[in-house]
């Protein structure tokens, strides 16, 4: 029998509203966390560690996952001091495996990490979901950030749309929509101003999307023999949204990218974060396809589901729902966990999160993070566990019935 999907729930730790309690009761058994009190940069001491693993032992899961050991922006923008804050995550990784954690989740983007317009986009059964609006974000890039170049990015018909969108704003909906787009790492409170926000640009100006690949690969040929020392598989969450945005590279974007990342430092240890609504949001990304073809790289899996918009747009949908046919994602994954077993792989039993669940019911009267209700993840995991189920039970009736077995190709 192919092993469950290693069934993760997401909790930012002790000030999380979501109690590691009420996560028991979705199912989940593994915790995805992070220690996100500890400044980007700095080395994650063994007492700190341990104290967070007994917390999450304590209510009764593991720690599977670690999202995210953040990345230095000297790193990524390969300033002088990076090798410095390289030396830092080598002595996190070294000091995670001393405790048995094997997983690292980590993303590339500059600056800003995923990024929303709309934290409360109501849906029309009154559920609240994160939305990205192009038009609203071409208002901000063009006449509240009024970033230098920014005009050369956007033709006429995009920048009159976006000037009578801004028109239609309060002063206190920009001001919403500012420090909603400046919003800083997840299980963090900050929000940058548009004036530090601008430093930051500046810091990059310099960094294309062409050196920001060679920063990362930097990177990875640094980390990547740690990590194989250390046994601790590394893997990269693509960009949200996947493309360029605000004068910033995006270099995790497509499945060239993600073979990019692959090349780099070729190694079990690294790998990727399969997040089906990060590369959901463009729509020449084939997910089922990339599973096949990069199935083995495969670390961790985010599932979740966005509907796209043809500007470019797009809010969060149903698990099930929006533009990815999650029931073929599914059987790709499936066939992977298959080849994994047939080839004696230890790892079959791959780690996933439902991902970016609605507000729900109840949610309304909890201030969690966005995108991290109680409810509207139980509902996307309970989702998930009854597809996955589905399409295991429907592969070994044709087994048992019609003989149709399992190709070591990826297909069925």
């Amino acid at each position: 029998m192919i092993p469950n999907l290693k069934q993760t729930f997401r909790w930012f730790g002790p000030n999380d509203p979501v109690t590691l309690r009420a996560v028991r009761q979705t199912g989940a058994t593994g915790i995805v966390s992070a220690l996100h009190h500890i400044p980007c940069g700095e080395v994650w001491s063994m007492d700190e560690i341990r104290a967070h693993q007994t917390t999450i032992e304590e209510g009764g899961f593991d720690w599977t996952v670690v999202e995210s050991v953040n990345i230095h922006e000297s790193i990524k923008t390969g300033a002088s001091d990076r090798d410095r804050y390289i030396d830092n995550y080598k002595q996190t990784l070294a000091n995670l495996s001393k405790v048995g954690i094997g997983t690292v989740c980590y993303n590339f983007m500059p600056v800003l990490d995923w990024t929303r317009t709309d934290l409360d986009y109501r849906l029309a059964n009154q559920a609240s979901a994160l939305r990205f609006d192009a038009v609203a974000l071409a208002a901000f890039d063009l006449y509240i950030l009024e970033r230098e170049g920014a005009y050369a990015e956007f033709n006429a018909d995009e920048q009159l749309a976006a000037k009578q969108y801004l028109d239609k704003l309060t002063s206190n909906e920009i001001s919403l929509l500012t420090n909603t787009i400046l919003a800083g790492l997840p299980g963090t409170d900050e929000v940058f101003t548009v004036e530090e926000f601008k430093g930051h640009l500046k810091r990059f100006s310099d960094v294309d999307a062409t050196k920001l690949k060679e920063n990362l690969a930097y990177f990875l040929r640094a980390i990547i023999p740690c990590a194989e020392e250390h046994g601790i598989k590394m893997c990269i969450h693509p960009d949200d949204p996947p493309f360029p945005i605000l004068g910033l590279p995006r270099v995790v974007s497509t499945e060239q990218d993600l073979q990019d990342v692959i090349d780099a430092y070729p190694s079990a240890n690294n790998g990727i974060t399969l997040c089906t609504g990060s590369l959901g949001a463009r729509p020449d990304n084939d997910i089922p396809g990339m599973i096949k073809r990069l199935g083995s790289h495969i670390h961790f899996l985010h599932l979740r589901n966005v509907q796209r918009e043809a500007d470019g747009s797009f809010h969060e949908a149903d698990h099930l729902g929006g533009s990815t046919d999650m029931f073929e994602v599914m059987k790709a994954v499936v066939t992977e966990q298959a080849r994994r077993q047939e080839v004696g792989r230890y790892d079959a039993e791959i780690p996933m999160r439902p991902d970016h669940g609605h507000k729900l019911l109840d949610d309304f009267n909890y201030n969690t993070y966005p995108g991290y209700s109680i409810i509207g993840r139980l509902k996307g995991l309970a989702e998930l566990r009854g597809l996955e189920m589905g399409v295991k039970q429907s592969l070994l009736f044709l087994n048992q019935v019609f003989g149709i077995q399992y190709k070591k190709e990826g297909s069925l």
